[in-house]
């Protein structure tokens, strides 16, 4: 059933919440739309409300992880990620177990426009040492990304949509951390594929969509999802590039920092010597429905397909 990954994490920390009595949740005034209010009507004792403050909601969140609590911070991802240099010393820099959750990433958030899009987050906690970056695709995914959140001790940032994610994983899916995994394969396999799509967060059914539409046509193309942006999975990319005519990146994020950047990295450091095409952001969003914007800004199932063949020879 589609869910917003935003619905699933709140689900998700309520049942963690039940059994992890040091779990504490902190919210700037939108505890509504990060899906907290459930944990809030629960446990209003382990709820702390700091209004529109992100920058004191870090601090606070520190002090609490440093004396053994395990804070979830939540906000808009362009809010809470607006406050870098605050993270970058309370959370980062002393390795602090503090759990950072934005929400409303990317043009997918739709008609709230720009000042409400999450677009260089990820730029910003990639650059970060010792920052944990997760980006899950779907319900299973980002429960169980979230689980294994809290279980992990140090600083961990989750990217979440506003949008329905519809199922991309089954029912014996077993998410692995820093493991990019194939979601689509076509039925026949080839000796070289045309394109492998590397897809993260919301435009990845696109990517599905895009992959199963040219396989009809007669193409073969393969549909990667990276969950995990920070480490990254070096290995996956290296071998993606050996049998791939061509690397095709899609996030709903600028293309400078995010997934493409990253691809490009490990596919620079490995030799691969493939194309790649990035695509994503080179500029603001601005208001529309979600599925304008995916059209308008080159993230469409028929945009991908295209990058997928385009001038290939």
């Amino acid at each position: 059933m589609a869910k917003a990954t935003r619905e699933s994490f709140g689900e998700t920390l309520l049942e963690i919440a039940e059994r992890n009595p040091n779990l504490v949740v902190l919210d700037a005034d939108l505890s509504k739309s990060t899906m907290t209010q459930a944990f809030l009507k629960k446990y209003p004792q382990r709820h702390l409300e700091f209004g529109i403050a992100e920058q004191n909601m870090i601090g606070a969140a520190a002090g609490l992880a440093l004396s053994g609590k395990i804070p979830v911070l939540t906000s808009f991802a362009c809010f809470l990620v607006g406050r870098l240099e605050n993270i970058r010393i309370a959370a980062a820099y002393n390795k602090t177990n503090m759990k950072l959750v934005g929400t409303h990433a990317g043009i997918g958030i739709g008609e709230d426009g720009t000042s409400q899009m999450g677009l260089e987050d990820v730029a910003a906690m990639r650059a970060l040492p010792n920052m944990v970056v997760l980006q899950p695709a779907d319900h299973e995914e980002t429960r169980q990304a979230v689980r294994w959140m809290i279980e992990h001790q140090g600083p961990v940032y989750l990217r979440l949509t506003r949008q329905k994610m519809p199922d991309l994983h089954g029912a014996d899916y077993k998410w692995g951390f820093n493991k990019i995994d194939v979601i689509f394969e076509p039925k026949t396999k080839p000796s070289k594929y045309q394109a492998t799509i590397v897809a993260s967060g919301g435009p990845a059914p696109c990517a599905v969509e895009a992959a199963k539409e040219l396989e009809k046509k007669g193409f073969s193309v393969r549909v990667a999802n990276a969950s995990t942006l920070a480490p990254f999975d070096d290995e996956a990319i290296a071998r993606f590039a050996k049998d791939s005519q061509r690397l095709v990146t899609v996030e709903d994020h600028n293309i400078n920092g995010g997934l493409g950047s990253a691809v490009c990295e490990a596919a620079g450091a490995h030799g691969g010597g493939v194309p790649i095409v990035r695509l994503g952001l080179r500029e603001f969003g601005e208001s529309a429905s979600p599925e304008q914007l995916y059209e308008k800004y080159g993230l469409s199932s028929s945009a991908i397909a295209e990058a997928c063949l385009k001038n290939l020879g």
